[in-house]
C-alpha cells in the first residue's frame, strides 16, 4: 500500500513551475502528485506567465481543465491519480507525460542554484528542512554554496539566518544574545512550527553552543527579551560554593526561574553558557558609552526586578555587573573599613589588609561608579597612612612645612573626598568614623604646625634652608633666569598641597613636562605671609619682599623688579570667542626679551567663594584649563607653579563660628587672647592686623560668613604654599635642581601586607634633628634637599651585588648576566638589584611608582629604566618582564628568570 499522498505547499509548488518553465518546455500542463485541494488563489504570475492551478480529483476533472485553458495560459494538475489511471490521451497534454512527484529535496536543490548533489547528512536531518527551507525562500534566494554539494551546514544555517534576521556570520553566542534584545525578530521564530524551531534550535546548539537552548527556549516561553536579565541571574543561581542559605535561596530562585524558559530545567553548562554571553554583551555594550550604556543599564536594572520577584536579591552581592551587585560590595567594604578605623592609636595591618581585599572586589565590579570607587581608594589609603607611626613632633618649622608637603598634602588630598562622603547610609558612617580617626590625627599636626610657624615669626629668625613666600623671586626664579632660561610663573590663588598634587599629575602624566626638585630630592614647599590672604602673601610673593596690597601694587613692585617681564592678571588672561588665550599673553610667552611672564590664575581661590572646593578634581585640563593652555603655549619656558597662599574646605555642620570684631574668614586682630582653638602670631612677616594677629589652626573653625572654603588662618592646609617647577624635558634648566623622585608617599600608592612593620612617619627628614624651632640651616641655594620617609635612599640603593641576598645575588653573579651587560648603556647593578628585589617584594609585581621610589629613580625616567632592564633580561626573545595593560604595572616571571640565567630556584 503506496503512503498518502500530501497537500502541496504553495511555494512548493511555485518552485516546481519556475524549475519547468525554465527548461522551455512546450507542454501546456504539468501534473503534480498531491491531494487536489488548492485553498489559495489559483492564478500564479511567473516572469510575466500566468499559471493556474487546478484541483483535478478525476480524469474528467483534468480533461475539463484543459478544454478551458485560456490561450497562452499553463496549466498545473493537482491530483492523486496515476498515470494509468489518468490515461494516454491526457498525458499526451503533460510535460514529461507523466505525473510528477514533489520531491521537497529536488526543490532544494533548484533553490540553491542547481546544486549537483546534496550532502547525505542533511537529508539524514528530516523533511522539514525541505519544507522550511521551500516555505521561507527569501525573496533574494538562497545563498548558492561554495561548492558543487549542498552541505549539511551551508543549508541548515542559511535557514536559520533568514529565520532569526541575523547574518549567517553571527549565529554564535554573542550575535544569539544580541537577537534576543529585539522582539520584532524573535516573534517570526516564536511562531515556527514546533518541528522548525526544534531543529533550528538543534542546529544552533551546535554551532553556538549551550547558550543556543535557553536563549531559544526563553524566545518560545515569551520571555525572549529577558535573555540578557535572566542570563546575568543564572551566573548567580547556578554558581557553586556559598554558604548553605545561599544554596537554598539559589535553588529556589532556578526552580521559580523555569518558567521563564518554558519549564526548562537548565543544566550546569547551559546557565553558565548564557551567564557568560549576558556578562559579555553588558560589558560590551557598557564599554561603548551613549545610548548603547543606557541600554546596558535598563538590562541590568531588568534582572534586579526579576531578581526581586524570584526573591534572590540576597544573592546580587556576588554580581559583577549588577548595581545592587556593587552597593552590597561597598558595604561590604565598608564594614572591613568599619573594622580597621582604630578605636586609638595607629590602624592594625591585619584589618586594613582586608579593607584592601574589600576594596579590589568594589573595583573589579564593571557597574561601579568611579566617584564612589575613588573615594574607597581614598578611604583605604587613609587606613594605611593610619597603620604608620606618628612619631616626635617636627623639631623645625622647615620639618613641619615639609611634613605638609610630603605626607599630610597627600592626606588632606584623601580626606576631601571622603569628606564628600557616600550616598549610602552605612558607607556614609564608614566614612564618617574614618575622616574622625584621620582628623584627630591632622588635628595634632596641625596644632605642633602652628605653635613652631607662631615661634618661628616672633623670633624673626634668619629662614635658613625654609623658602619664604617673599623669597621666590630671588631663590628660585632668579637664579633660573641668571642660568639664561625664560620663565613662566604660574600662581594660582588659594591653591593648596592637596590640589597641587592633582595638578602636578595631570602635568606631568604626558610626559611632556619633567618635574624638577631641590637636588633630584623630595619636593619642598613655601611658607605663605600672614595673616594666609591674597592682600598680603600675594602681594609679598610678586613684591619679592614683605607687602600688602592689591593689583596695582602688585604690578607696581613687580614692574620696578622685572621691567623686561609682563605680569598678567585674571582679566588680562581672558580671550574672545575662539582663542584660549589673548594674543597679547601668546606674544608675552613667546618673546625672547620678555624673560619673566606671571600669571595669576584665580580658579581656586574663586570656587572658595562660588563651589565646593572639596570636591573637585583640579586639572589642568578639566577644572583650570588655563593652566594648560598657559603650558602648551609655553615649551620653551621653564615652569614655576605655586599659590600664594592654600584653603580649608567648609566643614558643614561640623563648623564652629568663633566671635570677632572683623569680618575675616580665618584670621582676627589681636584685641583679646586666643583661645584653645587659635594661636597668637606677632612679627614683621604680619602684614596685616597691625602685625599681631590671631589665626585658627583647627579647619572647622571661622569668624565670617559661610563659603566654601577658607583662608587666613595658621593650619598647615593654608599656611603651606606649594612649589612645582617644570622643564619640557631638560633636566638641568634649573641650577641645584634636577629630577624629581616620585612625589606621593608609600602609603599612597603601596598595598600594606599583614606581616608589613608599621613604616615610621617622625619624619619629613630621614634623620632626627635637636629641636631649633627659631634657626634653620642656611645652604647656598637655600633650599636642602631632605630625604622623605619610606623613599629609597642612594645608600639603600646602593648595596653591593655581593650582599644581595637569594635570587637576585645569583643573578648578578651569573655568567649569562655578565655576557648580556650592555657597556653602551649600563645599568648599574646596585639599581637592577634594588628593581628586581621591589618586584620580588610585592610577590612578583609593582608599580612604575613604586619601582622608581625603592630604587631612587627620578619619576621621569623610570619608564626607560624599566625598559633597559627588560632588554637586560630578555634572553632570545622570552620576556622576563612586562608591564600590564594599565601602563603603570610591571611584572617579574620569576621561573623564566631563573631558567633564563640557570639559577637554582629559590
Amino acid at each position: 500500500m503506496s503512503a498518502p499522498i500530501g497537500v502541496a505547499q504553495p511555494d512548493a509548488v511555485r518552485r516546481k513551475v519556475e524549475a519547468w518553465l525554465a527548461k522551455d518546455d512546450q507542454a501546456e500542463a504539468i501534473a503534480l502528485a498531491a491531494r487536489p485541494e488548492w485553498p489559495v488563489e489559483p492564478l500564479l504570475k511567473i516572469d510575466g506567465r500566468s499559471v493556474r492551478v487546478v484541483p483535478c480529483p478525476t480524469p474528467l476533472a483534468a480533461r475539463a481543465a484543459l478544454h478551458d485553458r485560456a490561450d497562452g495560459e499553463r496549466l498545473v494538475l493537482l491530483t492523486e491519480l496515476t498515470d494509468a489511471e489518468l490515461g494516454d490521451g491526457l498525458l499526451a497534454h503533460l510535460s514529461g507525460q507523466r505525473v510528477r512527484k514533489i520531491d521537497p529535496w529536488d526543490l532544494v536543490r533548484q533553490m540553491f542554484g542547481g546544486v549537483a548533489d546534496l550532502d547525505p547528512t542533511l537529508v539524514r536531518v528530516g523533511g522539514w528542512v525541505a519544507d522550511a527551507l521551500s516555505d521561507h525562500f527569501p525573496p533574494g534566494g538562497w545563498p548558492a554554496p561554495p561548492g558543487a554539494i549542498l552541505t549539511r551546514d551551508h543549508a541548515l544555517r542559511s535557514l536559520s539566518a533568514e529565520l532569526l534576521d541575523l547574518p549567517p556570520g553571527e549565529l554564535d553566542d554573542s550575535g544569539l544574545v544580541q537577537w534576543s534584545t529585539d522582539a520584532r525578530r524573535q516573534r517570526r521564530f516564536a511562531l515556527l512550527p514546533k518541528n522548525v524551531a526544534d531543529g533550528v534550535t538543534a542546529y544552533l546548539s551546535a554551532v553556538a553552543g549551550h547558550v543556543a537552548v535557553p536563549v531559544m527556549a526563553a524566545v518560545r516561553a515569551g520571555h525572549g527579551v529577558d535573555v540578557i536579565p535572566l542570563g546575568l541571574l543564572a551566573g548567580l543561581l547556578w554558581a557553586e560554593g556559598g554558604g548553605q542559605a545561599a544554596q537554598m535561596e539559589a535553588a529556589v530562585g532556578r526552580t521559580r526561574l523555569e518558567p521563564r524558559f518554558g519549564g526548562l530545567r537548565l543544566t550546569v553548562q547551559q546557565a553558565g553558557a548564557l551567564h557568560q554571553a549576558a556578562e559579555a554583551w553588558a560589558y560590551r555594550t557598557f564599554d561603548s558609552g551613549g545610548d548603547a550604556r543606557d541600554e546596558a543599564l535598563r538590562m541590568l536594572r531588568r534582572a534586579e526586578a526579576i531578581a526581586a520577584e524570584i526573591g534572590v536579591t540576597e544573592l546580587l552581592g556576588a554580581s559583577a555587573i549588577l548595581p545592587s551587585g556593587f552597593i552590597q560590595r561597598l558595604r561590604a567594604f565598608a564594614d572591613a573599613v568599619r573594622i580597621a578605623v582604630p578605636a586609638g592609636g595607629s590602624a592594625l595591618p591585619a584589618a586594613v589588609t582586608r579593607a584592601q581585599s574589600a576594596l579590589a572586589t568594589v573595583e573589579a565590579h564593571r557597574a561601579a561608579e568611579p566617584r564612589r570607587v575613588e573615594a574607597a581608594r581614598m578611604a583605604v589609603r587613609l587606613l594605611r597612612w593610619l597603620t604608620t607611626t606618628d612619631g616626635p613632633p617636627p623639631a623645625t618649622l622647615l620639618d613641619a612645612l615639609h611634613r605638609q608637603v610630603r605626607q599630610d598634602g597627600w592626606v588632606d588630598r584623601a580626606r576631601l573626598d571622603l569628606f564628600a562622603g557616600d550616598p549610602d547610609p552605612q558607607v556614609a558612617e564608614a566614612y564618617r568614623l574614618l575622616h574622625r580617626a584621620v582628623d584627630a590625627r591632622r588635628s595634632r599636626h596641625d596644632r605642633q604646625f602652628a605653635t613652631l610657624l607662631a615661634e618661628a615669626t616672633a623670633a624673626e629668625a634668619e629662614p635658613g634652608a625654609l623658602l619664604r613666600v617673599e623669597d621666590v623671586l630671588d631663590r628660585v626664579v632668579q637664579p633660573i633666569l641668571d642660568h639664561g632660561h625664560r620663565v613662566l610663573l604660574l600662581v594660582l590663588d588659594g591653591m593648596s598641597v592637596a590640589a597641587a598634587t592633582e595638578l602636578a599629575e595631570s602635568a606631568t602624566g604626558s610626559g611632556a613636562w619633567v618635574e624638577l626638585t631641590p637636588e633630584g630630592g623630595p619636593r619642598t614647599g613655601v611658607l605663605a605671609a600672614l595673616p594666609t590672604v591674597t592682600e598680603a602673601s600675594r602681594c609679598a610673593l610678586l613684591s619679592g619682599r614683605l607687602a600688602a596690597g592689591g593689583q596695582q601694587a602688585e604690578r607696581k613692585a613687580f614692574d620696578a623688579r622685572f621691567p623686561a617681564g609682563r605680569l598678567l592678571h585674571k582679566a588680562t588672561l581672558r580671550a574672545g570667542a575662539g582663542a584660549a588665550l589673548e594674543p597679547a599673553v601668546l606674544a608675552a610667552l613667546e618673546d625672547p626679551a620678555v624673560p619673566l611672564v606671571a600669571a595669576v590664575v584665580n580658579t581656586i581661590d574663586d570656587a572658595l567663594d562660588r563651589s565646593d572646593p572639596g570636591t573637585t578634581v583640579w586639572g589642568k585640563d578639566t577644572t583650570i584649563t588655563v593652566v594648560g593652555d598657559l603650558l602648551a603655549s609655553a615649551a620653551g619656558r621653564v615652569i614655576v607653579l605655586l599659590s600664594d597662599h592654600g584653603h580649608v574646605v567648609d566643614r558643614g555642620p561640623e563648623s564652629v563660628t568663633l566671635p570677632s570684631a572683623s569680618s575675616e574668614n580665618r584670621w582676627r586682630p589681636a584685641t583679646g587672647p586666643a583661645d584653645e582653638a587659635e594661636v597668637t602670631v606677632t612679627g614683621s612677616r604680619v602684614l596685616l592686623g597691625g602685625g599681631s594677629v590671631v589665626l585658627p589652626w583647627r579647619e572647622e573653625v571661622r569668624y565670617g560668613p559661610r563659603k566654601a572654603g577658607y583662608h587666613g588662618g595658621a593650619a598647615p592646609a593654608e599656611a603651606v604654599i606649594p612649589l612645582l617647577v617644570l622643564t619640557a624635558g631638560d633636566e638641568h634648566a634649573v641650577p641645584g635642581w634636577t629630577g624629581a623622585p616620585v612625589a606621593s608617599p608609600d602609603w599612597w600608592r603601596e598595598p600594606l601586607t599583614e606581616n608589613a612593620a608599621p613604616p615610621s612617619r617622625s619624619g619629613v627628614s630621614g634623620r632626627r634633628q635637636p629641636r631649633r624651632a627659631v634657626e634653620q640651616a642656611d645652604s647656598l641655594f637655600d633650599i636642602t634637599a631632605i630625604a622623605a620617609p619610606g623613599t629609597a635612599q642612594p645608600a639603600a640603593a646602593s648595596e653591593s651585588a655581593a650582599t644581595t641576598p637569594g635570587l637576585v645575588a645569583a643573578l648578578l653573579a651569573s655568567e649569562r648576566y655578565a655576557q648580556r651587560r650592555d657597556p653602551r648603556v649600563p645599568l648599574a647593578d646596585e639599581r637592577v638589584a634594588a628593581l628586581l628585589n621591589t618586584l620580588l617584594a610585592g610577590g612578583d609585581r609593582a608599580t612604575l611608582d613604586t619601582l622608581a621610589a625603592r630604587a631612587n629613580v627620578p619619576a621621569h625616567r623610570i619608564s626607560g629604566t624599566v625598559t633597559a632592564l627588560r632588554r637586560l633580561l630578555q634572553v632570545e626573545g622570552y620576556p622576563v618582564i612586562t608591564l600590564d595593560a594599565d601602563g603603570r604595572t610591571v611584572h617579574l616571571n620569576r621561573a623564566l628568570l631563573v631558567e633564563q640565567f640557570g639559577l637554582e630556584p629559590r
